[in-house]
């Protein structure tokens, strides 16, 4: 497991139209697609748009068991059709999408080959937190490596989750410089009672942003980007300015969407094309949302199907103001929403394809409604000013990894209240755990709904409730990753 010293060790780690359930929108960093890259006319790392989607390297499960290493570095890899100096797992970016079963074992080496600590979250699973599970207190140090293994419950929930580094105090630099790759979960064989999605194709999706200076180098970032949350001068699929998918009318796909980006908010506006969503984060909709709007916050995912409609769709991220105009003036800024961006193009054309058959109804999700919780907490997002700039904590306490904020018994099932007395939406992440929304801030949620990211309004609140039915130390965190950072997160234990 170590490739060199005592190896890693665990310690306390260092340093609204759409459902607001998951997410409000997005305050776009950059203008339109054709300022995104801030380069002189005579630059040579001027971006490239237009280029056929690529997807990344795919490797899948056999017999139950995907073993994969991952090599997190950095060096020269393909940003925007243009060579950059910046982050990635296994010199692409993103990483390489990892698809296992209900029930498989996930075994990672994580090689570190950056010059600063690091590890591993698998984002959305429920698997262990504990030992080499999904260890947020383990530090796996520049030369070193570590092997982690995740066994998936049979019963696991199919769907789109992502990997990223956690390591406190390191998280926003690492993610924002590249180091992400998605998680599929696939459906089981009898989903559905045995009816699967007929679609033409599948695409995986990571949607993500990066900001890289004149020489093609990383930018670091500013005290205001670190305060407000940074976005990123380019906005990425899968590490691409504007590619171009195609397909014939009438044909479906399904579109795996993960929101990667460390601070912002998606809403993807799909035009014409035909839209049914079919889940977002965790567990099926009860019914698939034909024509809604798809819409994420920092961590959140979406699966969806579109059947395609005849002519060109440029797909745009709307802009919307999350709610940090008194932040923004704190801060020096204004607070107000940008230009919208184009993510990609879908071209639909050629000979109509004939319609598939109806999606089929979704298994019924999980509902703990019927349970009386056995415990009701308060969890308050603070945000605050003092000598040494602001400040962002639960309850008016930073992070501190030997400090246990939550403790809760194995098996118990509980209802937490997250309230946001800051003037900025935060996205509230609970690890291992997935949480069914009961409240998303504007009254109950009639219909089961999980979320392993919800996004809490500013000066508004959010009820879930939790079955905390593995133990294990983790955290709990706001997903705009550079809050977390600077001490917005807790800890919980569960079982002792």
């Amino acid at each position: 497991m170590s490739a060199g010293g005592s190896g890693p060790q665990e310690r306390g780690v260092t340093r609204r139209g759409a459902l607001r359930i998951g997410g409000v929108g997005l305050l776009a960093a950059g203008a339109g697609a054709a300022g995104w890259w801030r380069f002189g006319p005579e630059s040579a790392l001027e971006p490239r748009t237009g280029a056929a989607l690529v997807e990344p390297a795919v490797v899948s499960s056999e017999s139950g068991l995907l073993d994969v290493r991952l090599v997190a570095g950095r060096g020269e890899r393909l940003v925007a059709g243009r060579r950059a100096d910046v982050l990635g797992y296994n010199d692409g970016l993103p990483g390489p999408t990892l698809r296992v079963r209900p029930g498989d074992t996930l075994r990672i080496e994580l090689v570190n080959r950056l010059d600063a600590p690091t590890n591993l979250h698998v984002h959305g699973l429920h698997v262990s937190p504990e030992g080499n599970g999904d260890n947020v207190f383990v530090a796996v140090q520049p030369g070193e490596s570590f092997e982690y293994e995740h066994r998936l419950p049979d019963d696991h929930p199919p769907g789109v989750f992502w990997y990223h580094p956690h390591h406190h105090g390191n998280v926003a630099d690492q993610v924002f410089g590249g180091l992400y790759g998605a998680i599929v979960v696939e459906d089981p064989p009898d989903a559905a009672g045995g009816a699967e999605v007929e679609v033409a194709r599948e695409r995986v999706l990571v949607v993500s942003d990066i900001s890289l200076d004149e020489s093609g180098s990383l930018k670091g970032a500013s005290m205001q980007d670190r305060m407000m949350g940074r976005e990123g001068d380019l906005v990425l699929a899968n590490g691409q300015v504007m590619p171009v998918l195609e397909a014939r009318p009438g044909e479906r796909e399904r579109w795996r969407v993960v929101n990667a980006c460390v601070s912002r908010y998606l809403e993807l506006d799909l035009g014409d094309q035909q839209l049914d969503l079919v889940a977002r984060d965790l567990g099926p909709l009860t019914e698939p949302s034909a024509g809604e709007a798809v819409v994420l916050a920092p961590g959140n995912r979406a699966d969806m199907v579109l059947t395609a409609v005849s002519g060109s769709t440029t797909v745009r991220l709307v802009p919307v103001d999350r709610g940090e105009s008194g932040m923004g003036g704190m801060m020096g800024g204004d607070g107000a929403a940008s230009d919208a961006v184009d993510l990609l193009t879908f071209e639909v054309a050629g000979t109509v394809v004939g319609g598939g058959r109806p999606l089929p109804s979704p298994v019924a999700a999980r509902d703990l409604r019927g349970q009386e919780p056995t415990r009701r907490r308060e969890l308050v997002l603070e945000t605050g000013m003092g000598m040494g700039g602001m400040s962002f904590t639960f309850g008016g306490r930073a992070f501190d990894p030997d400090r246990t904020d939550q403790e809760v018994a194995l098996e118990a099932v509980e209802d937490w209240t997250i309230r946001n007395d800051s003037s900025m939406d935060h996205p509230f992440h609970l690890h291992v755990w997935p949480m069914q929304v009961l409240d998303a801030g504007d009254g109950p949620v009639q219909d089961p709904v999980w979320r392993d990211v919800v996004n809490v309004p500013a000066r508004g609140t959010v009820t879930v409730r939790v079955a905390f039915d593995l133990p294990g130390r983790t955290v709990y965190h706001c997903h705009v990753l550079d809050h977390e950072d600077a001490g917005m997160m807790g800890v919980v234990r569960v079982g002792g």
